[in-house]
């Protein structure tokens, strides 16, 4: 079985087992261990998945796993939504809180049949929040649509890298030049791939270092100049070098707002809006402003794409629920770059929204709790008695003046007291009229902060507790098939066509649950 997960962790083919030098390792680590043949191996491996299946089913809470990888017959969103939904019964999930998909079409007809057919797998507050777009996915979308039509610049300097990469020799020559510039710098020249945008960023990115060192190959290769006939190929100038500067410092926000929404060890839920801060606020500035055109123009492209998917009203609610639940920001947070960026209706109406979300998931969890939503943690009602004792004391007696005014002093002052309790009846109102941590607290943990304080608030660290769990890119999970080109084809080629679906699912789950056992693993992500 170790030589089993070791085939799987590591991509060997099962064939491994019969490779003469490993034989001849083993014979002399053990020569009592009788090596297995590819197909004990394969066998083996399979068992493997099937015991690591069953020992993920019993501990599914602990953390997010790939449960599931298979081949759809079509991209139908019916055909993916009974796919989605047959992974769910075989590992008996009937409830579910948050499906995060890319944007393709057939993604929301599968979200909209979910809807329609919640009679066998749950939903929360019947699938209103079920949809969740991949935010990396979007951020895609709309850089390519502000790089829909390449400036010139960029073309520039995509053509000098590809002239330098183009050969051993030329690489060789720019070297020495990088060597004559006396340039210090560790990264290295990288040529972009059409359609990943954030390779384009990285080739600009690579470039800003070498300005000089093209500069001096002008003079040191003589087929350099050569090589650009047209002078709108290449090579850049200084006007050209200054566009470059402009665009890598723009994308540089959406490279790294990607990078965050993509992470996989770690809560993605609360970055959300953070990102949207600075994306939206420099979106705005741009293209209000009366700065450089042609990134005004590729903002302008960019914002429509961007109302697009995230307008206000298409938002899912839970990733302003995930801002609140950090106690570092809260409800006031969000409502102030709500201010910034809308009038007082819009801001009214999509603060009022953000409300009623949360109240709906705090009554949620304080019914499935059996907890009333008036109590307080203790089981308590929040109500004060002081109803009764006012009404006491209005007929304990006359008395004097003074005694009457004092009296009737103290009855007010209880009142206030009553209010105040009224205005805290929950523990939501509680937590949001509680003092924020400090925003500039260092080495600030948002899962051990509610860890910690869980015994506090016991139904909202149950809300934290979902709404943190949520996935904002679907970035991750796909990463982790990266393999798949190598499984599918010359990986498995050997497999019998018969099994390889069956095979290859063993194969990627049980590499990922083995993997997450061992976090000091290096998984290619």
């Amino acid at each position: 079985m170790a030589l089993a997960r070791m085939i799987i962790v590591y991509e060997l083919p099962f064939r491994f087992a019969e490779h003469s030098k490993f034989i001849d390792f083993m014979a002399e680590v053990e020569p009592r261990f009788e090596v297995p043949s590819r197909v004990t191996v394969a066998k083996d491996c399979l068992r493997l998945y099937n015991k690591e299946k069953e020992s993920l089913r019993r501990v599914l809470m602990a953390g997010q796993r790939i449960l599931n990888f298979c081949l759809v017959p079509d991209h139908k969103g019916e055909t993916i939504g009974k796919v989605v939904e047959s992974c769910l019964l075989q590992w008996g999930i009937d409830y579910i809180f948050i499906i995060t998909v890319d944007n393709a079409s057939s993604n929301d007809v599968a979200i909209d049949l979910r809807r329609k057919t919640k009679d066998r797998v749950g939903s929360l507050l019947g699938c209103e929040f079920l949809h969740m777009r991949c935010c990396a996915h979007i951020l895609n979308l709309i850089v390519q649509d502000g790089l829909k039509d390449l400036n010139e610049s960029i073309v520039k300097v995509r053509n000098v890298v590809r002239y330098v990469k183009f050969s051993p020799n030329r690489y060789e020559k720019f070297k020495a030049c990088v060597e004559k510039e006396k340039i210090q710098s560790k990264s290295l020249l990288c040529l972009d791939v059409s359609t990943r945008w954030n390779s384009t960023y990285l080739m600009l990115e690579s470039t800003q270092n070498f300005v000089a060192t093209f500069e001096r190959m002008e003079e040191d290769d003589g087929n350099f100049l050569c090589y650009f006939e047209d002078p709108s190929s290449g090579p850049p100038r200084f006007s050209d070098w200054e566009n470059v500067r402009l665009f890598t410092k723009f994308l540089g926000l959406f490279y790294e707002a990607t990078i965050r929404f993509s992470s996989s060890l770690s809560v993605t839920t609360n970055v959300y809006f953070h990102e949207l801060v600075s994306l939206q606020t420099q979106l705005n500035q741009l293209c209000n402003g009366r700065g450089d055109p042609l990134l005004k123009g590729m903002a302008q492209r960019m914002k429509l794409k961007y109302d697009k998917y995230w307008g206000s009203d298409r938002i899912n609610l839970m990733l302003f629920v995930a801002v609140v639940v950090d106690p570092r920001y809260k409800l006031k947070y969000v409502k102030f770059w709500f201010k910034q960026w809308y009038d007082k209706e819009k801001t009214d109406e999509l603060g009022l929204r953000v409300r009623e979300a949360l109240n709906r998931l705090y009554k949620h969890y304080s019914e499935a709790m059996g907890t009333p939503c008036g109590a307080s943690a203790n089981g308590t009602s929040e109500f004060g008695s002081s109803d009764v004792v006012a009404m006491s004391s209005i007929g304990s007696g006359f008395g004097s003046a003074e005694e009457r005014m004092r009296r009737y002093n103290n009855i007010y002052k209880q009142h206030l007291a009553d209010e105040d309790s009224v205005e805290c009846k929950s523990e939501l109102d509680r937590y949001l009229l509680e003092a924020s941590v400090d925003l500039e607290m260092e080495g600030f943990d948002i899962l051990d902060w509610w860890r910690v304080n869980s015994s506090r608030y016991r139904i909202i660290s149950q809300v934290a507790r979902e709404v943190l769990a949520i996935p904002v890119s679907t970035v991750a999970s796909e990463s982790a098939f990266s393999t798949g080109s190598r499984v599918l084809d010359p990986f498995c080629s050997s497999l019998s066509p018969n099994n390889v679906p069956n095979t290859v699912e063993a194969l990627i789950c049980t590499q990922n649950w083995l993997r997450s056992k061992d976090s000091t693993e290096p998984i290619n992500r």
